[in-house]
């Protein structure tokens, strides 16, 4: 893309190159430097109603940093590089998103038309479909990064970075009792390809149906279709849930013949998913509830942690005593199944608990919950789409982090509603 719009082209169509150098949902930070130039070119700059609560999100991820070296009870470890890292990496990301909504929002539609940036999204769609397919056939798929060669040991080995600078097709867990490859290319693991998706979905289905024609549409059901196998593979109860207060929410939006077209198409795709091999594998993933346990004990320590810091948090994730199974903390020759898993792991709104506090997830939840209170009455396809997601934002806080990609999608469909008004 030429002209001043060339940054957020580089970042959704150019996608698949970030991932293979190792950036991938990094891009954003590295992108945000070429946009902050570009916009404070354009002052005075615009502001939407409402993004004051991310300036104060952001402000409260700087004073959480004074409780870093802190632990609070039923938690251990000392202040390290990896908490350092951690910490600096996702303050990096807060504020690239910040420049990237200004920057979407001071564009001209001459600069950026609405349907060039959500049809971009529908690039990134395709590109997630493949790479779910290339998870569910080849999940031994991987390779060494660039960024991964360059980077010293101390930061590379430090498992969060590392999930975010080595590309994988696939994760391997045992959520069915056996291993089972989720896919998760080209994002950094199998819980964000499962977010991704469902937004990304959002967004394919307004700028190639919606405003496409007979190929475009065409184009559209043969991809949905396509997703259909990496979906069900991901294994992704949230997913699912996901999609289906989607269809949901549509159904009850729209109205006359839309509505009655959709309940139409719904209901043929239920009824060929129901007679494929794909319907086996959903009913086994809902008789084995895998995480439901691991999950209850990660939010209440986790709450109670938070407790000991309500306003500002910790700064960062910290590691629980124990796990849901034993007091035991980290594996040992009689439990290898023992660990220690990290509080804020399991969900956005969690991990705001954690890191910073109750006043953190407060801001988070009233931004995006404000942003569906202004644009609710906007019906256009765009605006219908951008409610969704947010919404979609708030429901995905239980189960799903939004740190890395998963943020940067949030943002951009912010953006979208922004401008649409």
């Amino acid at each position: 893309m030429r002209g001043p719009a060339w940054p957020i082209g580089a970042l959704l169509v150019g996608y698949p190159v970030w991932w293979a150098l190792g950036f991938g949902g990094l891009a954003v930070i590295v992108l945000a430097v070429p946009m902050g130039v570009l916009l404070w070119r354009r002052r005075p700059i615009r502001v939407p109603r409402g993004f004051g609560l991310w300036v104060l999100l952001l402000a409260g991820y700087l004073v959480s940093a004074l409780m870093l070296a802190e632990s609070p009870p039923g938690t251990y470890g000392e202040l390290g590089p990896g908490r350092i890292v951690g910490y600096v990496m996702r303050l990096a990301l807060y504020a690239a998103v910040l420049v990237m909504v200004l920057y979407l929002g001071n564009l001209t539609e001459q600069e950026l038309p609405q349907l060039r940036l959500v049809r971009m999204l529908g690039v990134l769609f395709v590109t997630t479909v493949a790479g779910g397919l290339l998870g569910v056939f080849f999940p031994a798929f991987a390779f060494t990064s660039p960024l991964e060669l360059v980077l010293p040991d101390w930061i590379s080995g430090n498992s969060f970075v590392q999930n975010l600078i080595h590309p994988t097709a696939a994760q391997t867990q045992k959520v069915l009792g056996y291993p089972m490859p989720r896919p998760e290319a080209p994002f950094e693991w199998a819980n964000a390809w499962g977010n991704n998706v469902s937004v990304l979905l959002v967004w394919f289905v307004v700028g190639w149906w919606v405003y496409g024609g007979r190929r475009h549409k065409v184009f559209v059901a043969v991809m949905v279709a396509l997703a259909a196998v990496p979906i069900v593979y991901s294994l992704n109860r949230g997913l699912w849930i996901g999609l289906g207060l989607a269809l949901a929410y549509l159904i009850v939006r729209v109205g006359g013949r839309t509505r009655a077209v959709l309940c139409g198409v719904t209901a043929v795709a239920a009824l060929a998913f129901a007679i494929s091999p794909l319907a086996p594998l959903v009913a086994q993933r809902l008789d084995k509830p895998h995480s439901n346990d691991i999950r209850a004990f990660t939010v209440s320590a986790t709450i109670a942690a938070a407790g000991h810091s309500p306003v500002i948090g910790y700064g960062n994730t910290r590691n629980a005593m124990g796990n849901h199974r034993t007091i035991t903390t980290g594996k040992t020759q009689w439990c290898q199944g023992c660990g220690h898993p990290p509080l804020g792991s399991d969900g956005q709104l969690w991990l705001l608990i954690i890191t910073q506090g109750f006043t953190g997830a407060a801001l988070y939840v009233a931004f995006f919950a404000g942003a569906i209170r202004r644009h609710w009455r906007d019906r256009s396809p765009i605006g219908l789409a951008g409610v969704l997601v947010m919404g979609l934002v708030l429901l995905y806080m239980f189960v799903y982090d939004g740190l890395v990609t998963p943020l940067s999608l949030y943002l951009i469909s912010y953006a979208l509603l922004w401008r649409n008004s």
